[in-house]
């Protein structure tokens, strides 16, 4: 009841409540990740993010996809939900609608936080990813939503996917508690 009233307050006031995320992660990285969401330069992905860290959609999502010197992927609140089948994890979104792109001029440096889309670039949805490491060739391409500011040693101890697209086998890290933090 705490978190519907968090996130009807979040979505009445508008974004500028929410200035941030605290990820708790466990599996082969255990601890907090605090991420800035920026507001002023996303608002409807920073409030996105906010809204369903607040409902609590977060919460048991695994991260599905992670690239060694590149991103860790998450954030998939309809199919990346820990215990269930993960062969879809990463197609879904949220029931929401997508949202339409919110380019900038940030650069996709270590610990910045992207929004993850299809091909279409109004396709952003629920999930994120936080980057290992600079990828300029995703500058002015995708929506930068936020950037981590404590936990990069958890976001880098995060289990690896295999293979070129990343996908994480056996048991994925899983974000176990997301709050909204103002």
């Amino acid at each position: 009841m705490r978190k519907l009233a968090l996130a009807l307050s979040l979505l009445a006031a508008g974004p500028a409540l929410a200035t941030g995320i605290q990820i708790e992660v466990e599996g082969q990285a255990n601890g907090v990740i605090t991420i800035d969401l920026f507001e002023d330069i996303a608002p409807q992905h920073a409030e996105r993010i906010a809204t369903l860290a607040a409902e609590g959609a977060y919460d048991g999502v695994v991260f599905h996809r992670v690239i060694d010197g590149f991103m860790a992927q998450t954030g998939d609140v309809e199919f990346g939900l820990m215990g269930r089948d993960m062969r879809d994890a990463g197609k879904g979104g949220s029931k929401l609608p997508d949202l339409p792109a919110e380019f900038s001029d940030v650069p996709y440096d270590r610990g910045i936080v992207g929004m993850a889309r299809s091909r279409d670039p109004d396709s952003a949805n629920s999930q994120f990813f936080i980057m290992f490491a600079p990828v300029y060739q995703l500058n002015g391409d995708y929506t930068v939503v936020g950037k981590v500011t404590k936990g990069m040693d958890v976001v880098d101890a995060i289990k690896r996917g295999q293979g070129r697209n990343g996908e994480v086998m056996g048991k994925p890290d899983v974000m176990t508690h997301v709050t909204v933090t103002e």
